[in-house]
């Protein structure tokens, strides 16, 4: 488990160029797996920095499945688009990123000193979900960044049945799937080519 401590100074150090392109400008999208395994350590590391990400409150919504035993894919596979298919036989993990749709029970634990929250969105469901999906998505992007830190090859994909995926692995409707990331080392030929990034100009205004 990683310890937080304090900080010493307010002069932040910036991550170095090497860090920035290991996690941003240099990583990029596997679209095959190697044989490499994946240990439940390199795993549990990937879900150590994910749960240190900034969320609304404190209040963490995201959770995740490792499905990483054969017993496991078989159940994901049927679930999983003809075009993403392969990619997900080979991935020695795969992660069902999941919004817990009742994020909410953890508030006297994770923000103890507004507990009354809790009973604020236990009463509106609306306010719940709209709160949870906010800071869900801003855990499901800091994931495959960290993904990307601890040293693995991530690949995230977009073809597959939610429901199927929810029926199979959360029966009692208690989480719902969000994003499925392939989880590895590279394979052969792993990267598309490098596509385009919005220029700058058309992306930010300065006010």
């Amino acid at each position: 488990m990683t310890e937080t401590t304090a900080l010493e100074t307010t002069t932040l150090e910036k991550l170095d160029d090497r860090g920035r392109q290991i996690v941003f400008t240099g990583a990029r999208t596997s679209n095959t797996f190697a044989d490499t395994p994946v240990t439940d350590d390199e795993l549990a590391d990937v879900w150590e920095l994910t749960r240190w990400t900034p969320t609304m409150a404190n209040t963490q919504p995201l959770r995740v499945v490792f499905v990483r035993t054969g017993e496991g894919k078989e159940r994901l596979l049927p679930h999983i688009a003809e075009g993403n298919l392969e990619k997900t036989k080979a991935a020695p993990a795969t992660a069902i990123v999941a919004y817990d749709n009742n994020w909410h029970q953890e508030i006297p634990n994770v923000f103890p000193i507004r507990p009354e929250m809790k009973d604020y969105f236990d009463a509106d469901e609306t306010a719940r979900h709209g709160a949870g999906g906010w800071s869900a998505g801003l855990q499901a992007g800091a994931f495959i960044l960290a993904v990307r830190a601890a040293g693995l090859a991530a690949g995230p994909i977009a073809g597959y049945d939610t429901a199927g995926v929810d029926k199979e692995f959360f029966p009692e409707g208690d989480w719902t799937t969000k994003m499925i990331v392939n989880i590895g080392h590279p394979g052969e030929n792993p990267w598309f080519d490098r596509l385009p990034r919005v220029e700058t100009e058309a992306a930010v205004k300065w006010a």
